[in-house]
C-alpha cells in the first residue's frame, strides 16, 4: 500500500477547509461575501497564502460550483434508489427532488444555476442523473417506442443542440443507438428543462407574480402537463 506523503496530505485538508469556509459564507451570505481575505480571516492566515491553493476569486468560485454539483447528483440518486424502472416515475421524482433541494439551498442554487458557472469534471455530476434518467426514453424513441406525437409545431434548426446534447450524453456515460437524437428529442428536452428550470427559479428567487400558496401541488401539475405534452401519458 502507497501513502500520499504528508505535505500532499496537509495541502488536501488545507484545501478542504477553505471549501468548507467558502461553502458557509456562500450558504449564509451569498457569493459576495465569498473573498479570499474573508477566508483567510476566517482561517488565521494571510490572503497572499490562499493564492497557493487557488490563484482567483473566481478560481474558487468554480471548485464550489463543482462541489455543490456533486451534493446535488447524490441527492438526486438517493432520490432514485428506492424505485423501479419505471421511466415517468423516476423522472418525477428526480424532478421533485431537484426542486426540493433548490429550495432548501438557495444559494447553492443561484451560484450553479444563475451564473455562467458550470460544474467541472467528467462527466458532469449533476447532468450525468437527469441523462441517465432520460436516456432509456431516448433509446426507445430510436426503437419507434417513444416521445409519441412529438413535435407539434414546426421546429427551427436544432443540430447544435442535438450535438451538445449528444456530448452530455457521451460524457454521462449514457450509449444511444443512431437516430435516437433527433429534432423531436432535442426538442423534447429543452421542453423539460426550460420548463422545469423556469418553475423552479422563480419559487427559488421569489418572482412569482401572485401567492403561491400552493406551490406543491402547482408543481405537480407543471409535471403532469408536460407528461402528456410530450407524450408520456
Amino acid at each position: 500500500m502507497t501513502h500520499a506523503p504528508r505535505r500532499d496530505r496537509d495541502r488536501a485538508a488545507t484545501d478542504q477547509e477553505i471549501r468548507q469556509h467558502a461553502r458557509a459564507l456562500l450558504v449564509g451570505s451569498g457569493s459576495d461575501a465569498v473573498t479570499l481575505r474573508a477566508i483567510a480571516r476566517e482561517l488565521g492566515i494571510t490572503a497572499p497564502a490562499l493564492y497557493r491553493y487557488y490563484d482567483s476569486r473566481e478560481a474558487l468560485l468554480r471548485r464550489l460550483a463543482t462541489d455543490i454539483c456533486v451534493d446535488l447528483s447524490d441527492e438526486l440518486r438517493v432520490a432514485l434508489d428506492p424505485l423501479g424502472q419505471d421511466f415517468l416515475e423516476r423522472m418525477f421524482a428526480v424532478c421533485r427532488r431537484f426542486r426540493s433541494w433548490a429550495l432548501t439551498h438557495r444559494e447553492e442554487f443561484a451560484l450553479v444555476f444563475a451564473t455562467s458557472r458550470e460544474c467541472e469534471g467528467e462527466p458532469d455530476q449533476f447532468g450525468g442523473v437527469f441523462l441517465g434518467v432520460v436516456g432509456p426514453l431516448m433509446a426507445e424513441s430510436a426503437r419507434g417506442g417513444g416521445l409519441r406525437d412529438q413535435p407539434a409545431v414546426d421546429l427551427p434548426d436544432l443540430s447544435a443542440h442535438r450535438e451538445a446534447f449528444a456530448e452530455a450524453f457521451a460524457r454521462a456515460g449514457v450509449r444511444l443507438p443512431p437516430g435516437a437524437l433527433g429534432d423531436e428529442a432535442a426538442y423534447f428536452l429543452l421542453r423539460w428543462w426550460i420548463r422545469l428550470y423556469g418553475h423552479i427559479a422563480l419559487e427559488v428567487f421569489d418572482r412569482f407574480p401572485f401567492d403561491l400558496a400552493y406551490a406543491d401541488r402547482l408543481f405537480d401539475t407543471l409535471l403532469e402537463e408536460l407528461a402528456q405534452e410530450t407524450g408520456l401519458r
